[in-house]
């Protein structure tokens, strides 16, 4: 099947009349149903039934045509990137990151590199925490990571970024939101979400928090699940500074603990290229001149 088969069944399909569609398309009734016979020959189904009235869709046509039509336009945006692309750049530097607030700095740190590379293109991409697939099959160049996930992972430079502090996250009237820094024992009879992926510095902190200070728990399923019912008033949780989205929704309040938790950007350490390396500089480069940025 070819994109021409697919315009014209397509069409064919729209106006449901084979001369219709012929002049549509600006070719002879004879040529386009000599391509739907081909079509429907390759394919093993009929997708029209003929008629002195013109062609009416068959019901396994309806359902080819639904997903078709997806095809199609995927195709056609394919195309169009494809070509836009090659119009003003010569390569592409993917970044793989889990949320958008991982690194809060990449749009500025994008439009730093624009500038001194203005015909690479930087493109991220998003994936779950800990998902190392596609960037292990070389589908991404750089990727976001903790550093405690990143152990043990071959062939890949290390770039350090920052070590992640703990905060509270509260809804913004509540009273601990007023403080400038929370401390365990504020926790003291309230209610603590833990789980969700949490990393092992934070999985230590939510243990002693319920260890020591006796503050009562339940599990949240992730970070989405965990803020909604934060903004429910069901209970407060712990989170690393770089889940942090600014936008003022929730109160983020730093909490008195010693662990952090690193994170750094991943490049491959063979066949990496040179330009995902430059990007890499420069997103270093963005965050050191914002050294006080909350993480």
């Amino acid at each position: 099947m070819n994109t021409k088969q697919i315009d014209y069944a397509l069409e064919l399909a729209q106006v449901k009349n084979f001369n219709r569609a012929a002049e549509n398309l600006f070719i002879s009734q004879p040529s386009l149903s000599y391509q739907i016979q081909a079509l429907e020959s390759e394919i093993g189904l009929a997708l029209f039934l003929r008629s002195g009235r013109g062609a009416e869709v068959t019901p396994a046509g309806e359902q080819f045509f639904q997903t078709l039509r997806n095809i199609r336009e995927e195709l056609k945006a394919a195309i169009e990137q494809g070509q836009n692309f090659s119009a003003r750049y010569r390569s592409a530097v993917t970044i793989a990151l889990p949320m958008r607030s991982c690194l809060y700095y990449l749009p500025e740190a994008m439009k730093a590199f624009e500038k001194t590379h203005p015909d690479v293109t930087v493109m991220p991409h998003f994936f779950p925490f800990s998902d190392f697939s596609s960037f292990l099959k070389g589908e991404e160049d750089l990727i976001f990571a903790m550093a405690g996930d990143a152990k043990g992972i071959p062939d890949v430079h290390s770039y350090p970024l920052f070590d992640s502090r703990i905060y509270l996250i509260t809804k913004k009237d509540d009273p601990l939101a007023g403080k400038d820094i929370v401390r365990p024992e504020d926790l003291r009879g309230r209610t603590l979400m833990v789980g969700g992926g949490s990393p092992p510095p934070l999985r230590r902190v939510q243990k002693r928090m319920i260890e020591e200070v006796g503050v009562d728990f339940f599990t949240s399923h992730d970070h989405e699940t965990t803020l909604t019912n934060v903004a429910a008033g069901r209970g407060v949780c712990l989170a690393p500074g770089f889940l942090d989205d600014h936008n003022g929704e929730f109160a983020w309040t730093l909490f008195d603990c010693e662990e952090r938790i690193p994170c750094v950007l991943l490049s491959h350490a063979d066949g990496g290229s040179r330009d995902a390396e430059d990007f890499a500089e420069t997103i270093l480069s963005v965050y050191a001149a914002h050294p006080d940025f909350d993480v």
